[in-house]
């Protein structure tokens, strides 16, 4: 699909970069080699890259050094996740990730470290669960207008709220679903963009940042990795005030509360306020500045490494007017696609405009 969009073939394709999370998903060691025949890389300079959740993000990045370098014309990008093999539930999976011997015996998953999280921002900002319960309802009812959704669904604050608890204040309609799913872009230099199309996307930041692995370390309230990712990212793009710069946000929303967490680590807003600008309908898809019109992982779907790049995709669309149903008021041109990974720990960003 991102091959025809752009009239290219894959003989038209310098190098590949491929995006995938824990080869326990695929049941397979080095699983890298093993996508390389299905994302094109068969006899080309192929790369993968792993950063978690923040791998689709981080895989754009990564086709961006190699055309930004000088050395390819063209890349491809592919990110994929496939979970629905990995049996009884992928958080089985998860448990090789965590240290053999402080955390592993300890028989914890992601749901509830991000539980722990979640607890700590909503305590020490004094936010209520249905504050951000309003997250999930705003970007599930997002996803009906999105053809590749997985759980759309027009809910209310009173459904999640009645959802199963999964670990306070973890519900059922809290957290993104597992999903199978693939996303892919192509990525050209200057001169070969103005001669596929008159109308091209420039990516013009990127940022990442990644921190301790030990969690327990860190107040959890606030996500810096993600604002020193955000803040390499403006640098380069020359952006100093993003809210007021930024016309469509695509942010890594696992969980309702992180759509929140990572608005302030955006710095689109002041610490503790992100509930408070959703409350007010800033971050509707007709709002000030619409967070996830996509429907994000929430009502998307969340193929960790895929549902990344499919933000990036995302933006993509917004800015060339082609995101159809999804497509945000006015003319937007600069756009922002954010993602987070790992132990809580990793954040990468990107800013790109038309």
């Amino acid at each position: 699909m991102a091959l025809d969009s752009a009239e290219l073939t894959l003989k038209d394709i310098d190098c590949v970069t491929l995006g995938t999370a824990p080869d326990a998903f695929d049941g397979i060691h080095m699983k890298g080699e093993n996508l390389l025949d299905g994302a094109g890389g068969w006899r080309k300079p192929y790369s993968r890259v792993f950063v978690g959740g923040g791998t689709g993000v981080f895989s754009a990045e990564s086709g961006w050094w190699h055309v930004a370098s000088g050395l390819f014309d063209t890349c491809l990008v592919v990110a994929e996740e496939k979970m629905s093999s990995c049996f009884p539930h992928p958080q089985y999976a998860f448990t090789t990730i965590f240290d053999p011997i402080m955390s592993r015996p300890l028989g914890i998953n992601l749901v509830w470290i991000f539980a722990l999280e979640m607890h700590r921002y909503m305590h020490v900002h004094g936010i209520k669960k249905e504050k951000i319960a309003q997250v999930s309802v705003k970007n599930k009812g997002n996803a009906l207008d999105h053809p590749c959704a997985q759980l759309p669904a027009k809910i209310t604050v009173e459904d999640v709220m009645n959802s199963e608890v999964l670990v306070w204040p973890v519900q059922r309609l809290d957290i993104s679903p597992t999903s199978d799913g693939a996303a892919a872009l192509v990525l050209a230099s200057e001169e070969v963009a103005k001669k596929i199309t008159d109308d091209p996307v420039w990516i013009d930041g990127v940022g990442w940042c990644i921190d301790s692995t030990y969690w327990t370390n860190r107040d959890l309230y606030y996500p810096k990795y993600v604002e020193c990712a955000a803040r390499m990212a403006y640098k380069m793009a020359g952006i100093k005030n993003p809210r007021k710069e930024l016309d469509v946000v695509e942010a890594y929303d696992p969980f309702d509360y992180k759509e929140l967490h990572h608005i302030e680590g955006l710095r689109l807003c002041k610490k503790g306020e992100a509930p408070e600008i959703t409350e007010e309908g800033v971050t509707q898809r007709d709002g000030d500045l619409p967070v996830n019109p996509s429907g994000g992982l929430l009502g998307v779907g969340n193929p960790i490494a895929a549902a990344g790049l499919m933000k990036v995709c995302e933006i993509f669309w917004q800015l060339r007017g082609e995101a159809g149903k999804r497509q945000v008021p006015g003319d937007p041109r600069t756009g922002l696609a954010q993602a987070w990974g790992d132990l809580m720990q990793y954040g990468s960003v990107i800013v790109m405009r038309s």
